[in-house]
């Protein structure tokens, strides 16, 4: 099959440089065309003291026709020239020319990837004692604000804990009447204070509030409920409380997620690692929102590459407002490893390859290109970034443009001057 489409691509490329040629001999030029192309005339002239190519009319040294292994000698700027048969050879092929645009672009390092919750607005709320769940005030998908009521525990841990808060707090206002009536010791007096700063402190320990501890001291006979709270605004993504089930300290309740942010985990080729840094900025794509691109941050890249598959992790963090983007998505990260602002950009058509060196043809006359080499930059969305070789005024073929790049090539078929 590959060498099916090779040979369909060469002889593409042959019809077209034999259209050129044709489209020569249709305008009247089979005895002499004003370039010089009469059987009769020598192959070289004189002019200026420059030796000319008699057959194409341009400097010998220049004539890419003639010589068309000099160009891939090239320096990007440099350039030889192909003189095609007359001034309506390009209209018989589809030729057309534009000039360069200016635009913004970016270089980037493709990679596959997947979206994960951001680690760190990931909460699993778990139960601060053992009990009974009394309550369970969320359910899947509710959104809750920090510091929330999610459930609700009663425990016997927390009884205790009030009854000798309670009971503290009661010997201690009756030390001090004593006190103040010079009863009892001021030893006596500050040990019953350090025992209600105790009692109070584990009761701050399980989650209780100044103003809680003292309305509990009020209400000695009511029954007191551990509130289970959320520790940041999210929305519930998982319930294990069931309401009259017995928990275990620890024993995970809810998980709790804040979609305002996403990772996206990246798989970074070895071969790319020099050229990626924390800090550079990400465009994330998934198939299942098309033309949407997310725009993030890189912030880690893996210390360690992965032995069988030569892949780096790394990680970036995207804005996610809508909610767009969900756990264990596939999606494809490019991360931007230069940016350019007014780079000359060409469509992907305008180059052509001779030897492996990209070239493009910038229109001189309306029979006359310049075969000019120039040095390449990013590529992306449908467009070439050229470093070197070209200036933005200047018009080059943009369509077609393989069929000059076919008569220029013509000599080595056996079609060019060379051989006459």
């Amino acid at each position: 099959m590959k060498n099916r489409i090779t040979f369909n691509v060469v002889a593409l490329a042959a019809v077209a440089a034999v259209a050129l040629f044709a489209g020569c001999r249709k305008q009247g030029h089979a005895e002499d065309d004003g370039h010089g192309h009469g059987a009769a005339q020598e192959h070289t002239e004189t002019k200026g003291g420059v030796r000319m190519c008699a057959e194409h009319g341009v400097p010998e040294a220049q004539c890419a026709i003639c010589k068309p292994d000099l160009a891939a000698k090239l320096k990007p700027g440099e350039s030889m020239k192909v003189r095609l048969p007359s001034t309506n050879s390009t209209s018989i092929v589809g030729v057309q020319t534009a000039t360069p645009e200016t635009g913004a672009i970016a270089e980037g390092l493709e990679c596959v990837a997947e979206v994960s919750f951001n680690q760190n607005k990931l909460a699993q709320i778990a139960a601060p004692v053992s009990g009974i769940i009394q309550s369970v005030d969320v359910d899947l998908g509710t959104q809750v604000e920090e510091k929330q009521t999610v459930a609700k525990i009663w425990s016997a841990a927390i009884a205790e804990a009030v009854a000798k808060a309670v009971l503290s707090h009661q010997t201690l206002d009756r030390e001090r009447k004593l006190r103040a009536d010079r009863v009892t010791s001021e030893k006596d007096l500050q040990e019953a204070e350090a025992a209600h700063r105790s009692a109070c402190q584990q009761l701050r320990t399980l989650g209780f509030t100044e103003a809680q501890i003292e309305d509990l001291s009020g209400k000695p006979q009511e029954q007191v409920l551990m509130e289970v709270r959320a520790p940041f605004a999210g929305e519930i993504i998982e319930r294990m409380a069931v309401r009259g089930s017995l928990v275990d300290a620890g024993k995970p309740l809810f998980t709790l997620v804040d979609h305002s942010t996403v990772w996206a985990m990246l798989q970074v080729p070895e071969a790319t690692l020099a050229r990626v840094k924390v800090g550079q900025a990400v465009e994330l794509r998934v198939d299942s929102l098309p033309g949407k691109v997310f725009t993030g941050k890189l912030t880690w890249i893996g210390p360690a590459v992965d032995e069988r598959t030569r892949m780096a992790r790394a990680r970036a963090e995207f804005a996610n407002p809508d909610c767009l983007l969900k756990d264990k998505m596939f999606a494809t990260a490019r991360i931007l490893t230069r940016q350019a602002e007014g780079a000359t950009l060409v469509p992907p058509s305008a180059i052509q390859h001779v030897e492996g060196k990209p070239f493009v043809f910038v229109k001189v006359g309306e029979d006359l290109f310049d075969v000019r080499a120039v040095q390449l930059g990013a590529r992306f969305d449908g467009r070439q970034e050229v470093l070197a070789g070209l200036k933005s005024q200047e018009q080059i073929a943009v369509s077609h443009a393989f069929a000059i790049k076919s008569a220029m090539l013509m000599s080595r078929l056996g079609a060019g001057c060379a051989d006459d």
